[in-house]
């Protein structure tokens, strides 16, 4: 299977131009900022083409909790003139490839939106064989709701690209895939031509996002996991990046930014997340350092990946046990909360903004700190010892 959109566990996605007929409002400009509470959240001056994510909320038996959430809200045109405290996350002019967006549930959409919101103009990279469902259901509006901007105007995406990013060039693409019936409809779609695409629908690019993943054999222990299978993994979940930074970096525009998705499972063992997925994570990270110097120097181009907490992604919920990922996080992170895909989204577009230009070569954990913690804190052994809960 070649890569799949992953978002969620981390474990790839479409083609024609989208347009909307509904009013376009003026570019956003996103400011960060703490409310009365001093509750930091995120507010946009909006007019995109994006929304912010929906939120994957639900509430567990174990620890049911509801925090305060960064959230995205728009600002009026009529406020744009009045004086914000705060930071501007601004991103108009700015175009932005979105490699890895095949719903409206996941880690790239997310992304897509929070860029959107701060201005940049959306292009998405869909895994060809997902190409028409996703491209009917957004026609049909399945994903009007989801694609809601905080301002009323609706998500638009600037053009949809078919892409497998298994594939670099038409040459490594075996007869087999390309006389297959899902291949067939669409066209120019290894990463080579996308990037050839690109650059002749729009010059150049600024953002660049790598939300794909796939293992063939995830459900597997490492021990049972055939080379094929695991190589597989690899080629789709890790490479793939240098593959797309390879071929997107000579029309990306000095300062530059480019993100990924990893998962913690690149540096803890997290039983039943295997056929060598947590090998990929780990080759993604240590890439991602590596990149970054490679294109800091020769291009002036920021290389960061983003550690998100799980999600019930699509993707995600193929792995089986997502909800026990999820539940595990709520009773054990620092933050008693639910993690949404809004602050996923967030975090990217401060990393693709000036606000981030010295930030390079990093691993921003966004998982409620679950990163930090050595021991899971609902194991009974722990029940002698005062631990704060939530109720």
């Amino acid at each position: 299977m070649a890569a799949t959109a992953a978002s969620g566990l981390q474990m790839a996605t479409t083609r024609p131009c989208v347009s909307s007929s509904r009013r376009m409002f003026k570019a956003t400009s996103a400011i960060v900022c703490a409310d009365s509470k001093g509750v930091s959240r995120s507010k946009l001056t909006s007019s995109s083409h994006i929304s912010s994510a929906q939120l994957f909320i639900r509430n567990f038996s174990a620890t049911p909790v509801k925090l305060n959430k960064l959230v995205t809200r728009a600002m009026s045109e009529a406020s744009e003139s009045k004086s914000i405290p705060g930071l501007p996350i601004d991103l108009r002019g700015k175009k932005a490839f979105i490699a890895g967006v095949a719903d409206d549930n996941g880690y790239g959409w997310a992304i897509a939106k929070s860029l959107a919101a701060a201005g940049a103009e959306i292009l998405v990279g869909t895994w060809v064989p997902a190409l028409n469902i996703f491209e009917t259901s957004l026609r049909r509006g399945k994903f009007d709701e989801s694609r809601m901007l905080p301002d009323g105007s609706l998500m638009e995406i600037a053009r949809i690209y078919p892409l497998d990013a298994v594939f670099d060039s038409p040459e490594d693409v075996p007869e087999d895939v390309r006389t297959n019936k899902r291949y067939a409809v669409s066209s120019n779609w290894t990463v080579q031509e996308v990037a050839e695409s690109v650059k002749q629908d729009y010059g150049s690019i600024d953002i660049l996002v790598h939300s794909l993943a796939n293992g063939p054999e995830v459900s597997k222990p490492l021990l049972e996991t055939s080379r094929r299978g695991y190589l597989a993994a690899l080629s789709a979940s890790s490479y793939s990046y240098v593959s797309l930074l390879k071929h997107f970096i000579p029309i990306m525009n000095p300062g530059g930014s480019a993100i990924s998705l990893t998962y913690i499972a690149s540096e803890r063992i997290i039983p039943g997340y295997g056929g060598g997925m947590s090998s990929a994570k780990a080759a993604l990270e240590s890439d991602t350092r590596v990149l970054a110097f490679e294109a800091g120097r020769k291009h002036k181009i920021r290389v960061n990946t983003i550690s998100a907490g799980p999600l019930r992604s699509r993707a995600a919920k193929a792995i089986g046990f997502i909800d026990t990922m999820i539940e595990y996080s709520v009773a054990n992170a620092p933050l008693q909360k639910e993690l949404s895909a809004d602050e996923v989204g967030n975090t990217a577009a401060f990393l693709a903004s000036p606000l981030a230009s010295a930030i390079t070569g990093a691993v921003i954990y966004v998982d409620n700190g679950l990163n930090a913690m050595g021991v899971g804190v609902d194991s009974p052994v722990f029940g002698d010892l005062d631990i704060p809960k939530q109720n």
